[in-house]
């Protein structure tokens, strides 16, 4: 590591990131599917996309202690795998599933601020905000990336106090029979549900690109990891609790878009609506925010792989513009005219994918990283088998939604394939190694 760099970063500021990353805008959006696909068994399902991340975040943390990188995810399958076609269809997929989830930020915020409109209108207003949330961000990173930035942490703080207040009022209210296992879905269902919302979960990854900053990183990056990722389990389960316990399943699933800010309604009237809608907006645009530009982020660093063309290497006023646009327009695409499951079926899907594989690096890695080969490979079993059951549950009750699942797959492959065999480039593992230190 470079003597230059500050090792600044403590526990509290490590774990606020990890924190920030999951509560993002993921509880906001896909709340409401949850409970449509699991009914009463909605905490359930956030306990089992928990528990699957927490086990995947034990790879990460050892991966990061030893491999501390700006690189992340990508720097830990190349040093695993190698400069190989798979990898680097790893590296776009995980690209890829970033603008899905940037995309399905945008449309709950767009979802969330149509809210306030009447109905008749609110389908327009719902796609104008998705266009404008996009639009302006992007513009405002071309301009100043620290214009929201620099609030997020107050952002963050907001929206973990309305969440406390929404558990801390509703806790009181709920009716048990709406939570009692007779109106759990089945347990495939169960599974499946909990998948398919897996993407609420992704952020704790923000951790290992913060590695060469943090001070005493052995000590500090693996209690940072399991300490945001079991406490967002906690804060999510509470508000599925909540949200279940207070409304019905078939009003759940008729404002599926907005559930959480209607789950508010019963117990702190139509303030409580606007509160919660309020925050889901200021969480969902600093969301929009941060992962726009991490996305043009990692296009920059796979392209310094070898694995993009290398007109996304290039960086303009110190920020990859090119990237930052084409991951714009692909979200402007995605967001606008795909609906909400299959956006949460592609996101989590890729994401699964992702953390298998980086599972199975720590497996291969494990000498170096001293780490417990078997909890590794119970994270590859858990992500895979969780992937499963998404398919299983998706091929039986939506199978439409596999064209997006399998484009999306096939269109990293394919970016790949056809990059390599037209420019006869190839990964300068160098690169990456260089970001170690």
């Amino acid at each position: 590591m470079s003597k230059s760099r500050k090792e600044n970063l403590g526990y509290w500021e490590v774990t606020a990131i990890g924190i920030g990353g999951m509560v993002g805008g993921g509880i906001f959006a896909v709340l409401g599917l949850s409970v449509e696909l699991t009914n009463g068994g909605a905490p359930v399902a956030f306990l089992i996309a928990g528990i699957v991340a927490l086990v995947t975040s034990y790879s990460y943390a050892r991966l990061s202690v030893t491999y501390p990188s700006q690189g992340g995810t990508v720097a830990f399958l190349d040093r695993a795998f190698g400069p190989g076609l798979l990898t680097g269809s790893a590296n776009i997929l995980l690209w890829i599933s970033y603008i899905v989830m940037l995309s399905l930020y945008a449309y709950a915020f767009g979802s969330y601020g149509a809210s306030f409109f009447p109905q008749a209108s609110q389908v327009f207003w719902k796609h104008a905000l998705i266009t404008g949330s996009i639009v302006s961000i992007t513009g405002l990173n071309l301009l100043n990336a620290r214009l929201i930035g620099e609030a997020e942490d107050w952002i963050v703080l907001l929206k973990l106090v309305i969440l406390s207040l929404f558990i801390g009022v509703g806790i009181w209210g709920i009716d048990s029979t709406r939570l009692a296992p007779a109106s759990w879905s089945s347990p495939l269902n169960l599974i499946a549900g909990g998948m398919i919302i897996f993407l609420a979960y992704e952020g704790f990854e923000l951790i290992a690109n913060t590695a060469q900053d943090v001070r005493d990183a052995p000590k500090i990056l693996p209690r940072a990891f399991y300490s945001s990722v079991g406490f967002v389990i906690v804060l999510y389960v509470l508000v599925a609790i909540v949200t279940v316990g207070t409304l019905s399943v078939d009003k759940i699933a008729e404002a599926k878009d907005y559930a959480l800010a209607e789950a508010a309604r019963p117990f702190l009237g139509q303030k409580g609506f606007v509160l919660i809608a309020i925050a889901a907006m200021l969480s969902t645009v600093s969301a929009i925010n941060a992962t726009v530009y991490g996305a043009a982020r990692l296009s920059y660093v796979i392209a310094k792989d070898g694995e993009l063309p290398s007109m996304l290497e290039n960086k303009v006023w110190g920020k990859p513009i090119e990237g930052l646009l084409i991951t714009a327009g692909l979200t402007l695409l995605i967001a606008n005219l795909t609906e909400l499951s299959s956006m949460s079926t592609m996101g989590s899907a890729g994401f699964l994918l992702i953390f298998a594989a980086v599972n199975g690096a720590n497996v291969v890695l494990a000498e170096n990283t001293k780490s417990k080969r078997l909890l590794s490979l119970l994270g590859v079993v858990l992500c895979l088998g969780a992937l499963g059951c998404l398919v299983w549950q998706t091929a039986n009750n939506s199978p439409g939604q596999l064209w997006f699942l399998f484009t999306m797959l096939g269109a990293a492959f394919f970016i790949e394939l056809t990059f390599r065999v037209i420019t006869g480039r190839t990964m300068n593992l160098s690169k990456i190694r260089k970001l170690d230190h």
